[in-house]
């Protein structure tokens, strides 16, 4: 079988590479408390786009650094009492999918919504302030700045948490079957949201981003998705001088540093030919998780639409 990364046997042990900041669960106890400070300010709009089984809205609310954050919002008429909800999020540089796309957890009596990122291509607001490069790329954003907490995805992922804390709250929604799902970058945040929100119960996360970035970075992956790790590098550290720094810093937005803190069950999907999120990156996150996890291995598949996997995870859910 060709291979791009560790064998199989290899990826199932694999530790990670980037380091961990020293202050990492305080760095993020912290950020939990300030983002339990915010009012959220929570406002559900109706949609234009109507069906008769389920309402649709749009959810705002307010999140750290004061941005409005937007999602999709879809619950099912015909559900009584308090159901199950299922929070989704998308791919890097995208933005929450159509309304019909949500509709199948609502046959299953879910509510569900779609979180839209921040500064990326959704309706919500990226209210920005950092020193340094702000020109492209998120994963750098507020590497320069000597705030730590001013990191783009810190941000991104107390969104998560919100939104899920928001979620629970909700009258028709019971806060204890609660699943999150996404893939690439959706991936990711579908594991810091499991992370920040314990109560989280079911976490379905394919090939997840924003792991491992020395990794990445040393297989000479730091190109599509990752590309600003090594144009960070050309323009602003030409000579690595501070190439510890910068990877232990960036280590607070690692998601295998989050995986621990997991308390749902998880089932994962990762192609073995995946050149845009390396395999051994993932499993750096994977092999950190301390609950039960469901592998599905595509040993052909790359970063790609996976055949049969999105109905394996609405069937996961359905357990809910």
């Amino acid at each position: 079988m060709p291979v791009v990364d560790l064998s199989l046997e290899q990826l199932k042990t694999y530790e990670g590479r980037n380091p961990r900041p020293i202050d990492f669960d305080a760095y993020w106890d912290q950020a939990l408390q300030e983002m339990q400070a915010v009012d959220p300010c929570v406002e559900l709009i109706p949609a234009e786009f109507q069906v008769p089984s389920a309402e649709c809205f749009h959810l705002y609310f307010t999140c750290v650094n004061g941005a409005r954050i937007h999602a999709k919002y879809v619950r099912p008429k015909t559900a009584g009492g308090q159901h199950p909800a299922v929070l989704q999020f998308h791919g890097y540089s995208g933005c929450s999918g159509d309304w019909s796309e949500m509709l199948a957890y609502t046959a299953l009596g879910c509510s569900t919504a779609w979180l839209d990122v921040r500064g990326q291509g959704g309706l919500s607001e990226d209210t920005g302030g950092v020193v340094g490069n702000t020109l492209r790329g998120h994963i750098i954003r507020g590497l320069q700045d000597h705030n730590p907490h001013k990191l783009f995805f810190r941000h991104v992922f107390l969104d998560t948490a919100q939104l899920a804390a928001i979620f629970m709250n909700f009258p028709e929604v019971d806060a204890g079957r609660v699943g999150v799902t996404g893939w690439s970058q959706g991936g990711a945040l579908a594991i810091a949201c499991a992370a920040l929100e314990p109560r989280v119960r079911k976490v379905a996360s394919v090939y997840p981003f924003l792991s491992d970035y020395k990794r990445v970075w040393e297989m000479d992956l730091a190109r599509d998705a990752y590309w600003e790790l090594q144009n960070f590098f050309r323009y602003f550290d030409p000579q690595h001088l501070r190439e510890e720094e910068w990877f232990t810093k960036l280590g607070y937005i690692d998601i295998q540093n989050l995986a621990p803190r997991i308390q749902a069950d998880a089932l994962i999907g990762v192609g073995l030919m995946d050149t845009v999120c390396p395999p051994s990156s993932q499993f750096a996150a994977i092999n950190k998780m301390k609950t039960s996890v469901k592998l599905e291995i595509y040993p052909d598949f790359g970063h790609e639409p996976i055949p049969g996997l999105k109905d394996q995870i609405l069937q996961f859910m359905a357990r809910l």
